[in-house]
C-alpha cells in the first residue's frame, strides 16, 4: 500500500467525488478512478458505493479513512521531525490538552519559548484524556496536559499548580442559582449534562451510593458545548470553574459543590521517549518551572 495511495483515497473520500478530487490532484479521472479499484482489489473490499455523481464510503472506506489519516499524520510528524534534527531555530511541538483554567501555566512557557524562538509552531488539540493519551501512545503528540491522575507505568509527568474546582454552570433563573454552593442533594434527580471522563474518575468520589440517582441528560467532552444545552434548558453541567462566561452579559453563572470536589492538572509525556530539538526545548522550560513537580515524576527521557 503506497502513501501516493492513499493520499488519493483520502482526497476522494473528502470530496464525495472522483471527477472533483481528481481536479485537485492534478490527474486524470480515470487514473484515479483505476488507483482506487487497485486499492479495493488489494485490500480486498469494496471502499466505495459508487453513485451517478458521488461516491460514499463503505463501512470498511470508513476504517480505512481513520487508518490513513493517521498513517499520514505520522509520516508527516516523522519528516518535520527529521528535517528540525540539529537545529533549533524551528519546529512543531504537538499538545493535546484537557480543558482547565490551568492551561494558563502551559500558555505562559509558550509564549517563553516562542518570544526566543519565534519559529517554533505549537498545536494544540482538545479532547478527554482517553483521546489524548490514546494519540500520546501512538506518537502523534509529543505531550499531553490530563485532568487525571496519571498511569506512572506509562508517562512520566509534571504537576501544575493549583487545581480545578468542581461546580454547576446553569442559567441564571434556574431555582439552583440562589445558593451559594450547591451539594450532591440538590443535584439528585434533576437533568445533569457531564463530560463522560468525570462520570467515569470523579463524580462517583462525589456521590458515593447515590450516584445511581443522577439524572445523566447529556454526556459532554468539551465544556463549551455543555454550556450551549444549559443556556437552552436542558440542563445542570457539572464541571469545572472558569470554563464558561459567567459574566454580568451572560445567561449563565456557576456555583461549586460542597463539599469541595478538585481535580489536579499533569503534563505527560510517554517514558523514553525521543524529542525533536523543539520538543526537547519546551519540556526543559517546563521542567525548570515546574521543578518540584519533575522531582516525582518517574524515570527521565
Amino acid at each position: 500500500m503506497e502513501l501516493r495511495v492513499l493520499r488519493y483515497f483520502l482526497e476522494a473520500a473528502r470530496e464525495g467525488n472522483i471527477t472533483h478530487a481528481a481536479q485537485r490532484l492534478h490527474i486524470s479521472q480515470p487514473t484515479l478512478s483505476k488507483q482506487l479499484k487497485e486499492l479495493e482489489g488489494e485490500l480486498g473490499k469494496k471502499l466505495f458505493i459508487r453513485g451517478n455523481y458521488n461516491v460514499r464510503l463503505t463501512d470498511e472506506g470508513m476504517l480505512l479513512r481513520k487508518r490513513a489519516e493517521d498513517i499520514l499524520d505520522m509520516v508527516g510528524k516523522t519528516e518535520e521531525e527529521f528535517k528540525a534534527l540539529g537545529e533549533i531555530t524551528g519546529g512543531d511541538v504537538r499538545i493535546g490538552c484537557a480543558e482547565s483554567d490551568g492551561m494558563k501555566f502551559l500558555a505562559q512557557r509558550v509564549k517563553a519559548i516562542q518570544d526566543q524562538y519565534p519559529s517554533i509552531r505549537f498545536h494544540l488539540y482538545s479532547g478527554d484524556t482517553d483521546d489524548l493519551s490514546e494519540h500520546l501512545d501512538r506518537g502523534l503528540f509529543d505531550f499531553a496536559v490530563i485532568a487525571q491522575t496519571v498511569d506512572l507505568s506509562k508517562y512520566n509527568y509534571l504537576e501544575f499548580p493549583g487545581a480545578d474546582t468542581w461546580g454547576v454552570v446553569m442559567r441564571k433563573d434556574a431555582p439552583l442559582a440562589e445558593k451559594e454552593k450547591i451539594c450532591i442533594d440538590d443535584l439528585l434527580d434533576l437533568p445533569l449534562i457531564v463530560s463522560r471522563q468525570g462520570l467515569r474518575e470523579d463524580i462517583p468520589k462525589l456521590f458515593g451510593e447515590k450516584i445511581d440517582r443522577l439524572n445523566v441528560k447529556a454526556t459532554i467532552n468539551l465544556t463549551f458545548n455543555g454550556s450551549i444545552l444549559a443556556r437552552e434548558g436542558v440542563g445542570y453541567v457539572l464541571t469545572f470553574e472558569k470554563l464558561v462566561d459567567v459574566s454580568e452579559r451572560s445567561m449563565l453563572c456557576f456555583r461549586p459543590l460542597t463539599p469541595t470536589l478538585e481535580t489536579k492538572l499533569f503534563f505527560i509525556w510517554k517514558k523514553y521517549q525521543m524529542f525533536t530539538p523543539a520538543a526537547e526545548l519546551f519540556l526543559t522550560e517546563m521542567r525548570e518551572q515546574f521543578g518540584v513537580a519533575a522531582s516525582r515524576a518517574s524515570d527521565s527521557i
